[in-house]
């Protein structure tokens, strides 16, 4: 393994180093499998809480509880609520109680989903393989994306972490292991920021202490009916004989067994089948003319490339989607064009159906998407009449690495600098 890597600069220190040689942050990342590990499970840190912090920066460091009335429940409360013992799911009087000096906010629960959504579509410019477990938390599978994001599994989620931070305005924690119950418990050890990882020669020294209701399953009345056992830990439940544990835990008894043992065979599943990559965005304000839409167009035909990239997709149909003022929706489709992943076929095929839909019509979203999708492999290859696109391909590919390199904002089409970007609505 190489030297830790900085959470906060994502440079590598010295082996030995206690803080990081280039800024001095303390957040190292060390660990003798970090760069052999690839499955992931991101929460957000107190997500409804943070959010409404990140909105009004007067409420940055004091306690803050979304939930109901006196008669309501805390749905999330704030690290520093947390220290006067509110927890999620308790009577807000109770709540109350223990914290009288909170700032009390009814749930958004909109405004949540749009940031949930922004934290996904993050993730899936990382890998394809995201599963939702909840509007703030899902595992991802990193595997194979070394090349494609030039580092390890551990790093493109350390740089994931930082640009949610700087760009969405609130935070995540990240568990890392060699399957998803591993990576799920990883991510609540060092809550808020916090970055784990449990590899595989400590697994089972790892669970061996922890209580058995760490374990997906093991509720109160399994841990009651084990605690007759004489069982409190996984160490004690991986020594307990078949025939006792399955009185003690039923038809579950074999699979809890093996999670005890830190196996776990559950892939990392999507929602569903992809079957189309897109991107789109609702303006604060209404836009009708094409010189407006068309930098949009082009910022979201990038987006979409880098998604097919990642997912190692190509699309041969584009489709353009338009919603106006009044909700009404207008989608427009090609279809049976040579198989792509790049940004600029993906424009060049959304700008023709653009031009014809701007008829003065005001619009509140746009949106473009490349479906009747294919292996990467078969794309952009061209032909004896389409020699352009192997050039065209080279040049993303290099734009691609020293984006990777210097940051999305390195090298811009000069579109992108005609009008500036539209904000999104909130």
């Amino acid at each position: 393994m190489s030297g830790p890597l900085c959470r906060d600069c994502l440079t590598l220190s010295a082996p030995a180093a206690e803080r990081c040689g280039a800024c001095g942050s303390p957040r190292l990342l060390r660990h003798p499998e970090r760069d052999a590990l690839a499955i992931a499970h991101v929460d957000c840190d107190a997500f409804f809480a943070a959010v409404e912090k990140r909105d009004d920066p007067s409420l940055a460091d004091r306690p803050v509880i979304v939930g109901g009335g006196k008669r309501g429940v805390v749905s999330t409360a704030c690290y520093v609520a947390r220290t006067y013992g509110v927890r999620s799911a308790m009577p807000m009087f109770k709540a109350l109680q223990a914290c009288p000096h909170a700032v009390v906010i009814k749930p958004n629960i909109e405004k949540y989903r749009i940031a949930g959504r922004a934290v996904r579509e993050m993730m899936l410019e990382l890998t394809p393989l995201v599963e939702p477990v909840s509007i703030d938390e899902a595992f991802l599978d990193l595997s194979g994306t070394e090349r494609l994001h030039h580092g390890s599994p551990a790093l493109t989620l350390a740089k994931f972490a930082l640009r949610v931070e700087e760009e969405l305005g609130i935070t995540v924690s990240v568990g890392l292991s060699y399957n998803k119950f591993l990576a799920k418990i990883a991510s609540d050890l060092e809550k808020p920021r916090g970055f784990s990882i449990i590899g595989r020669n400590e697994a089972a020294d790892f669970l061996a202490g922890k209580p058995v209701s760490i374990i997906p399953g093991i509720g109160a009345s399994a841990q009651s009916r084990l605690a007759k056992a004489g069982v409190a830990t996984i160490g004690q439940l991986r020594d307990v004989p078949p025939k006792v544990l399955f009185e003690a835990l039923g038809r579950d008894a074999q699979r809890l067994s093996r999670l005890a043992r830190g196996e776990d065979e559950r892939p990392v599943k999507t929602e569903r089948e992809t079957k189309s990559v897109s991107a789109e965005i609702t303006f604060e304000r209404d836009l009708r003319s094409f010189d407006d839409l068309e930098p949009v167009l082009w910022r979201l035909s990038e987006k979409v490339s880098r998604r097919l990239k990642a997912a190692g997709l190509a699309g041969r149909s584009v489709t353009l989607k338009l919603k106006d003022r009044d909700f009404r929706l207008l989608t427009r489709t090609r279809s049976g064009l040579p198989a792509t992943q790049l940004a600029q076929r993906l424009f060049e095929n959304g700008r023709q159906m653009l031009k014809a839909a701007c008829d003065g019509t005001a619009y509140r979203l746009i949106g473009i998407g490349a479906a009747d999708l294919c292996d990467a492999a078969e794309a952009d290859r061209g032909d004896l009449a389409d020699q352009s696109v192997v050039r065209q391909a080279h040049m993303e590919s290099a734009i691609d690495r020293i984006r990777e390199k210097f940051g999305a904002d390195a090298l811009q089409k000069g579109i992108v600098l005609r009008n500036s970007p539209p904000k999104p609505q909130r």
